[in-house]
C-alpha cells in the first residue's frame, strides 16, 4: 500500500547555490519541489510535511499556497545540524508510513512510481545519472542497510534519498538526539535502523548540489520522458537521438503548444515545397518527423502532458501527411491509375495510425502494449517519412511510383496484419 503522507527535508541553506532554496530551483521549467510532490501526489500520496528553516519558510509557504498542495510547513531552528535532526522534527505530523525524500533531489515519474511501492531505503545498483565519487553508498546485508557513507570503499548500491519508514524510525532519532545532541545524518539514522533495503535500478534521479548539476537533471528529464513504445525503427534509431538534443536545448524556452504549433507549419510547408523542389521537401518532410517528437519530450518533461495535446498532435499529423502525399501526387503524377495508387497509399498512411488509436478508444488500452508484436511491424509514420525522403532525394519518374507503391502496399499490410493480430488477442481462438 501506498503511504499517503510524504515528508520533504529543504532545511538546508544551499550555500552551493548562492544561498538559494534549492526546492525551489526550476530544472525544465518546474520547481524541483513542484515536480516531487506532483509525481507523488499522482501516486497515492495526499498530504505534505516540509521541513525547512526560518529563512526560507515564507517562500516555501508562498509556494504551497500558489499551487494549492495540503502541506505543513515546520522550522527547523538549527539548520546547520544534521539532516537526521529535520526529519526527528517531523515526528509529531505523521503516523504509519510515510515517504521520506529530498528538496533538492529530481526524481523521473518511473522512478517514483516504482519508488512508492518499496520499503526502507530506495537504492539503486545501477546509477545512470550521479557522480559515483560524491554518493552516499550502501553496503547490504540479510537486504537491510548494513553500513553507509560516501567514504566507502566496498559497497552494493547507492543511496537515492528516497525512503519508506514508519513512525517506529523516530524511536531510533530518539536515541540518536539524546546522544548527538541533535546533530546527526540520515546516514546515522538508516544505519542505525537497519532499514531494510529496496532496489531500484538504473532510472532517473540525481542528487541537484551545483549548476552543473541542473544542466545533467535538465539532460536526464529529457531523456527519461521518451515515450518510446510507439517509436519505429527510424525513430529509435535516428530521430530521438536528435530531438532529444533540441529538447533539451528548447525546454526552458518553449512550451510543447509552441512546439506543436511550429512542427505543423514547418510539415505543410514541406508539403508546399514539393511544388517546388521535391528533394527539398523530402528533407523538410523528414525534419518535421524529427522535431515531431520534441513536443512530447517537453511536455512529459516539464510535466505539462495532456490528452487533450496528444489528441490535437494526432490530428495535426494526419494533415500534414494528407496534405504532403495529395500535393506530391498532384506535383508527379499525370494518369488515374497512379491517382488510384497514390490514394491507397494515402488512405493507408491514415490507418496504419486510426487502426491503433481506435484500438484505444474501442478498449481503452495502448495497442502497442497490449499487442507488442505491433511494435515490429513497419510502416510506422517515422518509417514512411524518412522513407518519402530517401525516394525523393533523386526524384525520377519511375522513383515517384515506386514510393507511392510501396508506402500503398506497406501500410495497408500493416492494417491487415494489425487486424490480424489485434483479433487474436481480443477475440476468443474459435472466432479468429
Amino acid at each position: 500500500m501506498v503511504p499517503e503522507t510524504a515528508v520533504i527535508l529543504a532545511a538546508g541553506l544551499g550555500t552551493r547555490m548562492g544561498r538559494k532554496p534549492k526546492g525551489l530551483v526550476r530544472v525544465a521549467g518546474r520547481e524541483i519541489l513542484y515536480r516531487t510532490m506532483r509525481l507523488l501526489q499522482e501516486n497515492g500520496v495526499k498530504k505534505f510535511v516540509v521541513v525547512t528553516n526560518e529563512r526560507y519558510a515564507p517562500l516555501y509557504q508562498e509556494f504551497i499556497e500558489s499551487h494549492d498542495f495540503d502541506a505543513e510547513i515546520i522550522i527547523n531552528p538549527e539548520p546547520k545540524k544534521g539532516n537526521g535532526h529535520s526529519l526527528h522534527l517531523a515526528r509529531e505530523k505523521v503516523s504509519g508510513k510515510f515517504v521520506l525524500t529530498m528538496s533538492d533531489h529530481v526524481y523521473s515519474r518511473d522512478f517514483i512510481e516504482r519508488a512508492v511501492r518499496g520499503r526502507g531505503l530506495i537504492a539503486d545498483r545501477g546509477p545512470r545519472w550521479v557522480y559515483i565519487e560524491e554518493a552516499t553508498k550502501v553496503q547490504v546485508k540479510d537486504g537491510k542497510v548494513w553500513k553507509i557513507g560516501k567514504g566507502l570503499k566496498e559497497w552494493d548500491a547507492i543511496d537515492t534519498g528516497f525512503f519508506i519508514l514508519d513512525e517506529g524510525i523516530f524511536k531510533v532519532t530518539e536515541v540518536l538526539e539524546s546522544e548527538k545532541n541533535g546533530d546527526y545524518s540520515l546516514s546515522d539514522v538508516m544505519e542505525r535502523a537497519k532499514v531494510p533495503v529496496t532496489f531500484v535500478d538504473g532510472l532517473g534521479w540525481i542528487d541537484v548540489d551545483t549548476p552543473q548539476d541542473i544542466r545533467r537533471a535538465r539532460r536526464m528529464l529529457v531523456k527519461t520522458a521518451v515515450k518510446g513504445t510507439g517509436d519505429g525503427f527510424v525513430s529509435r534509431h535516428l530521430n530521438r537521438r536528435i530531438s532529444t538534443r533540441v529538447s533539451e536545448l528548447l525546454v526552458e524556452k518553449v512550451t510543447p503548444n509552441q512546439m506543436t504549433v511550429v512542427t505543423f507549419l514547418l510539415g505543410i510547408i514541406s508539403a508546399l515545397t514539393t511544388l517546388v523542389s521535391l528533394p527539398l521537401a523530402g528533407i523538410l518532410y523528414q525534419l518535421s518527423s524529427i522535431l515531431d517528437g520534441v513536443d512530447g519530450e517537453l511536455a512529459r518533461a516539464q510535466l505539462r502532458s495532456s490528452k487533450f495535446g496528444g489528441y490535437v498532435d494526432s490530428i495535426l499529423d494526419r494533415y500534414v501527411d494528407g496534405s504532403f502525399l495529395a500535393l506530391l501526387a498532384y506535383a508527379t503524377l499525370g494518369e488515374p491509375f497512379w491517382y488510384f495508387v497514390a490514394l491507397l497509399a494515402l488512405l493507408g498512411s491514415v490507418m496504419v495510425s486510426y487502426s491503433t488509436e481506435r484500438f484505444k478508444g474501442a478498449f481503452c488500452r495502448d495497442a502497442y502494449k497490449e499487442v507488442p508484436v505491433l511494435r515490429k511491424l513497419p510502416g510506422k509514420r517515422d518509417e514512411r517519412t524518412f522513407l518519402t525522403m530517401l525516394f525523393l532525394l533523386y526524384p525520377i519518374a519511375a522513383s515517384i511510383k515506386a514510393l507511392f507503391i510501396t508506402l500503398a502496399v506497406l501500410t495497408n499490410v500493416r492494417v491487415v496484419l494489425t487486424l490480424y493480430f489485434v483479433a487474436e488477442k481480443v477475440l476468443p481462438p474459435k472466432t479468429i
